[in-house]
């Protein structure tokens, strides 16, 4: 009975491993290059693809490596043109990622994933209710930008302008694999898009915003919000009762001193919850540290949640207030949420 051979991810090689594999076949160095370019510059996902290489090393990985690239299991369209796509991956575990195009504005954005499921349980999210099963590889997201990006060419003609970590899962919970995908979507070596128009978003991890400082990331940062006083957090987000609003606040603080990158604060209007006059009240105070965008989103319903989301009139009062007090607001109407592919909703549904 044969042993069944288990091949290596070829995206698990450094530039330098692949320089090491071409000399053990005695191919010259440039080799591995151009394999990385493949990978990585191009978004190969077969070896048939990189045909400047010779058929006899074509066939050499073919037979000692395989990519584990995501596949398109089905996507859906939304009435206001947002595509919802379900990823497959090679353990055969989903993902989905959200395309938003905002054409008058020639503004095309991606959300992607950074988890299987997400281990949070925000009681107004979808994702919450899942379990986590594990974090997504830097390939594994680098290929929803791909992916996505090709969508957008082939329906709007036109490329993906922003990419927002936003989707399934916390971001710094896979924190090593989002920098690499970040690397990798904006390295000379890989898509070399710019780091400007990445935004990382998380639920609120205060040590990890530091370390995102300390490591000097370019991109933007987005706090999930939701509520501006401990009391409220604590009861739509458990993640708050050991990240405190303070102690998000000195992170931020610090990581914006550092960076001098951009910051916003995603505030999701509750009805009768969140979405007063003193709530407004209490969300000023903390956008008065440092310079903050605010950004309200209307709440979209999930099953087995009794939230509703606030009154029109009720959203624009809140943002008037804020606004009176020289801070930067943009209400976002709901996208896709016919398709379940709108903020909080997504949960792999069939």
């Amino acid at each position: 009975m044969s042993e069944t051979v288990i091949k290596a991810d070829i995206r698990k090689f450094s530039v330098e491993d692949l320089k090491v594999l071409m000399k053990e076949q005695g191919e010259p160095a440039f080799r591995a290059k151009q394999i990385y370019e493949w990978l990585w510059k191009k978004g190969a996902v077969g070896f048939d693809q990189m045909t400047n290489l010779s058929k006899g090393l074509r066939e050499f990985l073919k037979e000692n490596f395989i990519i584990n690239a995501i596949s398109l299991d089905k996507f859906q369209r939304s009435n206001d043109g947002t595509i919802k796509s379900r990823f497959k991956l090679h353990d055969e575990h989903f993902i989905e990622s959200v395309l938003i195009p905002v054409p008058d504005d020639r503004r095309f954005t991606v959300c992607v994933s950074s988890q299987v499921g997400c281990s949070l349980t925000c009681k107004f999210c979808a994702t919450g209710q899942m379990k986590r099963m594990r974090n997504l590889d830097a390939g594994e997201i680098y290929d929803q930008v791909v992916k996505v990006n090709q969508q957008s060419l082939e329906t709007f003609d036109h490329p993906l302008t922003n990419i927002v970590y936003m989707g399934m899962g916390e971001p710094l919970l896979a924190y090593k694999n989002v920098l690499e995908s970040v690397e990798l979507i904006t390295g000379d070596h890989g898509l070399n898009m710019s780091p400007r128009r990445i935004t990382v978003s998380t639920a609120g991890i205060a040590k990890m915003i530091r370390k995102l400082a300390d490591d000097g990331v370019k991109f933007n940062l987005a706090l999930s919000l939701h509520a501006a006083d401990d009391m409220k957090r604590n009861e739509i987000m458990p993640i708050n009762e050991t990240n405190t609003l303070e102690a998000l606040m000195d992170a931020l603080d610090y990581f914006y001193q550092k960076t001098r990158n951009k910051i916003s604060y995603e505030y999701i209007a509750f009805k009768n919850f969140n979405d007063s006059l003193e709530d407004a009240k209490n969300l000023s105070r903390l956008c008065k540290r440092f310079p903050v965008n605010v950004n309200i989103i209307e709440y979209n319903p999930i099953d087995g949640v009794e939230f509703v989301k606030s009154k029109e009139d009720a959203v624009d009062e809140f943002a008037s207030y804020l606004r009176k007090q020289d801070i930067m607001v943009t209400i976002r109407r709901s996208r896709g949420k016919d398709i379940d592919a709108a903020c909080g909703q997504l949960a792999n549904k069939d």
